[in-house]
């Protein structure tokens, strides 16, 4: 993971190692500007006298999961053949998780409890003139929330690194220029991306399971539900996954008969292959609201397709993870320096409006605090707790506070590890918290304390990070 770098006005250089950052903080060249990610700030250097390499940004847009990578571009030429080969050599990974089942959850919640003082308990006559904000184009709020979100981290970005361009997944297809000029129909939109498009969607649909045996991690095979010796179509909700052995044992025969024994799969099957791909379907309606997001910002925007995503993933042999898709996205022929970890971000937001509890019924239950500050410290801030030896919860806590108003305080450690009772005069504040959870997400095969930069060495040390697979 590289270190992000600003000069002495703020401006932003270019990211550096985890070595050269702890030799400038250790000589006084340096001061520490943001702790999650990792951001330091020149005293002596200014933006004019350091030479700048081209950063591009890229965006694997998901219904649950973004995918963000901090890539820098660079291109050479084949003297043999004369072909531009464009390498993306990865500076940082993030994995962005969005909240938009809760934003909804929340609203369902908030418009049965509305209905519910309307119906009987008071006279309050429905509003029916309040609709100005939903005009074309208008995404309701749990979509609307990938896209802020998004925005948010790409403007972060970009007041760290100098970012000169930026590529999203938007396009079903890959409109590719082929070799032949000639070519027309099903063959020129197929190309060399046919069926990458199909199989993410099927990988997606069935959870990258076996529908028959719900195997994991195995070779899986299109299996039409309905063969086609039978009268089956290739149509999308005629096809499913299918482990090798089972793709070969069910062969021609009846769905129905393959699983006779078994109904509740056989219904749960049926079932899966009418239902829609929700996550696919809030991609779709918020794909170009991104991209047209990303167009304001004046930067150029590189679009590319889900299968080309795959395609470039398959060919360079890369794992299978959202940050990595982000590398992926775009017209690229190598990448390199993907083996670094990947930093988690959660959304957890800012907080309520909501000033009271409520119970199932609608009915408050309780009151919430009138301000959200208690001692100087807000829920969700960064903080580090030493606590002397006099107190039963002695030793030191670094982590994510969750404040109270009276001044005991609980600390979140990695993972679910919670402090409880902390006093906030043994608190002291490291980072102002903005709405966002961190975790780091490790390589496969790695030791976290062998590749973590600093200071996340040091915070994991201390119990503030876990390394999880989220």
């Amino acid at each position: 993971m590289a270190v992000f770098v600003l000069d002495k006005q703020g401006r932003p250089l270019m990211p550096c190692t985890e070595k050269r950052a702890r030799l400038l903080l250790a000589r006084g060249r340096a001061r520490v500007r943001h702790l999650v990610p990792f951001c330091i700030r020149l005293v002596d250097r200014q933006a004019v006298s350091c030479a700048l390499q081209p950063l591009r940004i890229k965006i694997d847009p998901g219904s649950k999961f973004t995918g963000v990578a901090l890539v820098r571009d660079s291109e050479c030429i084949d003297q043999a053949t004369g072909e531009v080969h464009r390498e993306a050599a990865v500076l940082n990974l993030f994995e962005l998780r969005h909240r938009g089942r809760q934003i909804s959850e929340s609203l369902t919640a908030r418009r049965a409890m509305r209905r519910r003082r309307r119906g009987n308990l008071r006279h309050r006559a429905p509003r029916f003139l309040n609709r100005g904000n939903k005009q074309r184009g208008w995404l309701a709020p749990s979509l609307q929330h990938r896209v802020d979100t998004s925005m948010a981290w790409v403007k972060r970005l970009r007041r760290w690194a100098p970012v000169t361009a930026l590529s999203t997944e938007l396009v079903r297809f890959d409109m590719q220029l082929l070799e032949n000029p000639e070519i027309t129909g099903v063959e020129y939109q197929r190309g060399t991306l046919a069926g990458f498009e199909v199989r993410e969607y099927l990988l997606n649909k069935w959870s990258r399971k076996c529908a028959y045996c719900s195997a994991e991690h195995v070779a899986l095979n299109i299996d039409h539900i309905q063969a086609k010796a039978n009268g089956g179509s290739n149509r999308v909700s005629n096809l499913t996954l299918a482990c090798v052995p089972c793709n070969t044992k069910k062969a021609a025969h009846d769905i129905r008969d393959f699983l006779a024994k078994d109904p509740k799969r056989l219904a749960a099957i049926l079932m899966q292959a009418k239902r829609p791909l929700k996550d696919a379907a809030a991609v779709n309606a918020t794909r170009w609201a991104l991209v047209t997001a990303l167009k304001s910002t004046g930067l150029s925007v590189e679009t590319a397709s889900g299968g080309r995503t795959k395609f470039n993933r398959s060919r360079l042999s890369i794992p299978k993870t959202h940050a990595l898709d982000a590398a992926c996205v775009g017209d690229l022929t190598s990448v390199t320096g993907w083996q670094v970890p990947t930093l988690a971000i959660k959304c957890a937001g800012r907080g309520s409006y909501q000033r009271t509890r409520l119970n199932k019924f609608g009915f408050k239950r309780g009151f919430l605090m009138r301000t959200k500050s208690v001692n100087g410290f807000r829920t969700g801030d960064l903080v580090q707790a030493t606590v002397p030896a006099s107190s039963k919860k002695v030793g030191a806590y670094t982590g994510r506070v969750a404040v109270r108003a009276t001044g005991s305080f609980n600390i979140q450690m990695g993972g679910s590890a919670v402090v409880q009772g902390i006093s906030h005069k043994h608190c002291r504040l490291l980072q102002r918290g903005v709405g966002y959870g961190y975790s780091l997400i490790p390589v496969e095969g790695v030791k976290p304390s062998s590749f973590l930069p600093y200071p996340h060495r040091t915070l994991l040390a201390k119990g503030c990070f876990a390394p999880s697979a989220v």
